[in-house]
């Protein structure tokens, strides 16, 4: 049983939600994030990375950069910027990309589902990336960045989103790289009992996206239950803000590699031994996308080939080994071109599938030797590696759009 409750949200003023509303925290480098936040005094990317409201040299893990995110989030409220609702309230956000359209419901779900397994996840997280989410929450007071959760579809979940999506929104607006985002409050009784209700019946809910950030919410949680002494468990602190999906509304983006050299080999050397493991198919020089599990398109001397992975590859029952992604690095790119560890292997980089083939191609010319395009692990594969409790190889996934920061804000006391 999944606990996942209303809350009082911390959220925009209604006409500056657009101002307000920022991509995550990590999307940026430093030198990216302070340029977006000085252009856009409310954007809330000057909470998320304060040190954009420092002196450059500012060490960005100082305490002053801390104390900055807390005192902008506070000038806010006070300003006005921020509203605070006066009941708990679950909310409906819709985003809509490209034609295609995902809502979720915004709530805030339970740090002992993540301790006991019933939040599942698929990747593990890096203690310094956590050191840096956990003290900005602790400052701050509150979560402003929600993680990214997944259920399988239910019906009473739906019927209530399908409701609320008949009416007028709360917010509605469309941001400067063209996400159209909407937002409904969910504050009816009788529908607030019908969410949580449903919820509860839930046997597993997923991590999509946001590990770190969920990571860094449970230890925050667990060093206010220690610094309380005593608890009962219905304390915000107990609790990390979240955005639901069901599995049904959420695409999965392929997440492309690149390789800087062929370890050695020549260009001939290096097919013939991909041949051993994978069919080989000169395409030409028109952009490849694989259009089916085990198949990969490979970018190579201003080529296209298609690679398919022979049958004796396809028939492993491992939900990781089976994963396209662990396919190439265990047949191709372990064996062929040297790259033992993709986690910390400099001659590797990863592409986000959102980013598109033409990116490939222009590494490919810039610094890199040969680029993969990637048929997108599916959702079903995720739910299936992290209910067996397994961890997926790093960079399966990429999950488009992001979900934006500062449109909702979970206070921890």
């Amino acid at each position: 049983m999944a606990n996942v409750k209303p809350f009082y949200c911390i959220r925009p003023e209604q006409s500056l939600v657009h101002r307000v509303a920022a991509l995550p925290y990590d999307v940026y480098n430093r030198a990216e994030a302070r340029v977006v936040a000085l252009k856009e005094p409310l954007s809330f990317l000057n909470i998320d990375r304060p040190e954009s409201n420092l002196p450059e040299e500012t060490d960005i893990y100082a305490p002053e950069v801390y104390a900055k995110a807390r005192e902008l989030l506070e000038a806010r409220i006070a300003d006005g910027t921020y509203v605070t609702d006066t009941e708990e309230c679950y909310y409906l956000y819709e985003l809509v990309m490209d034609g295609r359209s995902q809502t979720g419901i915004v709530a805030c779900a339970s740090i002992d589902d993540y301790i006991s397994g019933a939040i599942k996840k698929h990747e593990n997280t890096r203690e310094d990336k956590e050191q840096d989410r956990i003290r900005h929450v602790d400052t701050c007071n509150a979560q402003t960045g929600p993680i990214f959760l997944a259920y399988r579809t239910k019906e009473e979940i739906s019927a209530v989103m399908q409701a609320y999506q008949k009416t007028a929104p709360l917010y509605d607006f469309t941001s400067d790289d063209g996400i159209t985002h909407r937002v409904w409050r969910i504050a009816k009784a009788e529908d607030v009992a019908a969410l949580r209700e449903a919820f509860a019946n839930l046997d597993s809910i997923y991590i999509a996206d946001g590990h770190h950030r969920a990571a860094s919410a449970v230890k925050v949680g667990l060093k206010r239950r220690a610094e309380a002494g005593t608890y009962d468990g219905t304390e915000e602190f107990n609790f990390f803000l979240s955005v639901l999906f069901p599995e049904d509304q959420l695409k999965i983006l392929p997440y492309n590699r690149v390789v800087r050299d062929l370890n050695g080999r020549s260009e001939e050397e290096f097919l013939a031994e991909i041949a051993e493991s994978f069919t080989v198919e000169c395409t030409g020089t028109e952009n490849l996308a694989p259009a089916a599990k085990g198949s990969f398109g490979m970018f190579l001397n201003e080529k296209w080939y298609l690679l398919t992975a022979k049958d004796a590859l396809l028939a492993q029952t491992d939900p990781v080994k089976s994963l396209d992604v662990a396919v190439l690095q265990d047949y191709l790119l372990a064996p062929i071109l040297g790259i033992g560890d993709p986690r910390t292997d400099k001659r590797i980089d990863f592409i986000g599938g959102i980013r598109g083939l033409d990116e490939l191609k222009r590494r490919v010319h810039t610094d890199m030797k040969v680029a993969f395009s990637m048929y997108p692990t599916s959702i079903g594969e995720l739910f299936a590696v992290s209910d067996a409790g397994l961890l997926m190889p790093p960079k399966s996934t990429w999950f488009e759009p992001k979900l934006r920061s500062g449109i909702f804000i979970h206070k921890l006391s």
